[in-house]
C-alpha cells in the first residue's frame, strides 16, 4: 500500500484546510469521487468469497468494508465522508430482528391461519392479512436503516443524525401509498414530497438541522415521461382491447385486423418510454428536492442527468449479464450433459471424457459451487458496473453553497441505535449500501 492510499482503497484527502480562509474565499464546494473501479472489484470479490465460505456470516463485515470504501471515495470540498459503522452492531441488530420476525411468523401467522379457516374456510384471508401486516414493518425498516447509516456517517468530523420516528414514517407511508393507488398514481409527487420532507426535517449534521422547502406540486413536471408512456401505451392498448372483445382468438385478430402490428408497436414503445419515465422521475424529483433543502443558510444543488442514470442501469445490467451468464450457461450445459451421460469427445470436438469418469456426487458439488459462484459474481459485477458509476455520478454532480455558514455548526451527541440495520437486513428493503 502506498502512502497516498487509505486502507479502504480510496486516496487519502489532500492536506487542505477544513474551513476556508480569508485569503481563499469560497462560495461553493464541489463534490468529487476518487475511488477506482479495479479496487472495488477486488474488494467486492474478496469479501464476497469470505461471505460464501462463512455461510453468510461475513456479510455484515462485507457491507461495512464496502460502505467505508464508498464513503472514503466521496469528497465535498476535498474532504471525504467517513463511515464508522461496526459490523458487530449489524450482526446483533439482525439477530434481534430475526427473533421478532420469528415471533410474527410463528405466532401471529398461526392465529391468522386459525381465524381464516374458522371464518372463511380457507387460507387466502390469512395470507392476505399476513402480507398486509408486513408492509408497515417494511417501511419501519427503511427508516431505521437510514437512521443507522446517518448516525455512523461523518463529514469534517461532525456526525450526521436522524431523529427517532420510524413508526410515524411507516404510518405516513401507508397513508400516502393508499392515496396514490386510489388516485391511479396522480398523487405520486405528493407522496414523494411529503415522505422526503418527513425524513429531511428530522435530519441533522452536527448541530445544524436540515429542512425541506418547496411544495409538492413542483414535482409534477418530473412525471412528464411517465405520462407520455401511459398515453402512448393507451393508444395501442385501448383499440387492441376493444378488438379483442369482438375477436377473442389472437390468430384471427392478427390476420383480420390490419393495424394489429401498429397497436402492438405502440404498446411496446409506451412501455419503453414508461420505463425511462420512472428513471427520469426518480432523478429529476431528487434534483428538485435537493435544490430546496437548506441547513442554517447552506444550500445544495444536484445536477444528475436522468439519461445518464438510465444508461448506467441499462448497460450495467447488460454487461453484468453477459459477463456472468454466458460462461456460466456454457459450463452448466456441459456438466449437465456429463451427469446425464450424454456427452462424448466425438460429439463436442474436445476431450471431455474425464467428466464422465467423475462420481455423481462430485458433479453435484460442482453444480452447488457454481450456484453460489453465480450469486457472488452477480454481486461483484453489479457493484462494479452499476453501483460504482452511480455513486460517482451523484458525487460529481453535487454542489454545496455558502460553505461559510458551516463554521457555526458544532458536534452532536452520538446516537447509539443498538438495533443497527437489523430489520432492513432481515426484510431486504434495498439498503445494501
Amino acid at each position: 500500500m502506498t502512502r497516498d492510499q487509505s486502507p479502504w482503497g480510496a486516496p487519502k484527502p489532500d492536506p487542505v484546510p477544513a474551513t476556508p480562509t480569508p485569503s481563499e474565499p469560497q462560495d461553493h464546494l464541489e463534490g468529487e469521487f476518487l475511488g477506482r473501479r479495479v479496487r472495488l472489484f477486488g474488494l467486492a470479490l474478496r469479501t464476497g468469497v469470505l461471505t460464501i465460505l462463512t455461510l453468510g456470516f461475513y456479510r455484515f463485515w462485507m457491507k461495512t468494508r464496502l460502505r467505508r470504501w464508498y464513503w472514503s471515495s466521496i469528497r465535498v470540498g476535498g474532504l471525504p465522508l467517513e463511515y464508522v459503522g461496526d459490523p458487530v452492531e449489524k450482526l446483533l441488530g439482525f439477530l434481534i430482528a430475526v427473533v421478532i420476525l420469528a415471533f410474527y411468523v410463528g405466532v401471529v401467522n398461526l392465529l391468522l391461519m386459525f381465524a381464516s379457516f374458522s371464518l372463511f374456510q380457507g387460507n387466502f384471508a390469512a395470507y392476505l392479512a399476513s402480507f398486509v401486516g408486513v408492509i408497515p414493518i417494511w417501511f419501519y425498516a427503511q427508516y431505521r436503516a437510514r437512521r443507522y447509516v446517518l448516525a455512523r456517517t461523518r463529514w469534517r468530523g461532525l456526525r450526521f443524525g436522524l431523529e427517532p420516528g420510524a413508526w410515524g414514517y411507516a404510518v405516513r407511508a401507508l397513508g400516502h401509498w393508499t392515496l396514490t393507488l386510489l388516485t391511479l398514481g396522480i398523487l405520486w409527487p405528493r407522496m414523494t414530497y411529503h415522505l422526503e420532507k418527513y425524513k429531511t426535517d428530522r435530519t441533522s449534521w452536527g448541530t445544524g438541522r436540515l429542512s425541506q422547502g418547496g411544495r409538492w406540486q413542483m414535482l409534477f413536471p418530473s412525471t412528464k415521461w411517465v405520462i407520455f408512456g401511459v398515453l402512448i401505451s393507451a393508444c395501442g392498448a385501448v383499440p387492441l382491447t376493444w378488438e379483442a372483445l369482438e375477436t377473442p382468438l389472437l390468430s384471427d385478430m392478427m390476420y383480420a385486423k390490419p393495424y394489429f402490428g401498429l397497436w402492438v408497436a405502440l404498446i411496446s414503445l409506451g412501455i419503453a418510454v414508461l420505463t425511462f419515465g420512472v428513471f427520469y422521475y426518480r432523478v429529476d424529483s431528487l434534483r428538485r428536492l435537493t435544490a430546496t433543502k437548506e441547513m442554517n443558510g447552506v444550500g445544495l444543488t444536484l445536477k444528475a442527468r436522468p439519461l445518464r442514470i438510465f444508461g448506467i442501469h441499462f448497460w450495467g445490467y447488460t454487461l453484468a449479464s453477459i459477463a456472468l451468464f454466458v460462461p456460466l450457461v456454457m459450463i452448466m450445459v456441459v456438466i449437465g450433459f456429463a451427469m446425464a451421460g450424454l456427452i462424448g469427445a466425438e460429439d463436442m470436438g474436445v476431450d471431455l471424457d474425464w467428466l464422465t469418469t467423475l462420481d455423481r456426487w462430485v458433479l453435484i458439488v460442482i453444480n452447488i459451487g457454481l450456484y453460489f459462484a453465480a450469486f457472488l459474481m452477480w454481486s461483484v459485477f453489479t457493484q462494479t458496473f452499476i453501483t460504482f458509476p452511480l455513486m460517482r455520478h451523484y458525487a460529481e454532480t453535487l454542489t454545496l453553497h455558502n460553505p461559510d455558514a458551516l463554521l457555526a455548526v458544532r458536534q452532536r451527541p452520538r446516537d447509539e441505535h443498538i438495533e443497527a440495520e437489523g430489520f432492513a437486513e432481515a426484510l431486504d428493503v434495498g439498503a445494501s449500501i
